[in-house]
């Protein structure tokens, strides 16, 4: 007859084993979705444009934001980051970056969206001489 000892260690082995199986399973799983989120960003008007008295450009615009993301969701996914920037060319620099909206989206059921917002961050192309 096998001692207490050696029936617990079996039975955390198994245990442990088990365990590693599902979550390898439950990774593999996950490579198989294959997400195809869709948006559209439609700048409806240029609300105002100022020439600061420090050479910096500043912009506000009023967009039209409808995007798909439900695709993005799976059962490993808690929350969807979701962020919109403005790309462009001067001549000193050949790319600038600049963050005009951004939210977190919770939950499937609010991945399917459209907004009708301001930029929520100051578009400011920094002058630099």
């Amino acid at each position: 007859m096998h001692s207490f000892g050696y029936r617990a260690n079996a039975l955390l082995t198994f245990a442990i084993t088990i365990l590693a199986v599902i979550c390898a399973l439950a990774s593999v799983s996950d490579n198989f979705n294959s997400p195809s989120p869709s948006s559209q960003v439609q700048v409806l008007n240029i609300n105002w444009f100022r020439n600061k008295p420090d050479g910096d450009d500043e912009v506000s615009m009023t967009m039209n934001i409808s995007a798909d993301l439900q695709s993005l969701f799976t059962w490993n996914t808690k929350q969807v980051f979701v962020f919109l920037a403005a790309e462009y060319e001067t001549p000193k620099n050949s790319l600038n970056q600049v963050s005009l909206w951004d939210g977190i989206i919770p939950a499937k059921e609010h991945a399917k969206f459209n907004i009708h917002t301001t930029n929520k961050y100051r578009f400011v192309d920094q002058y630099v001489a």
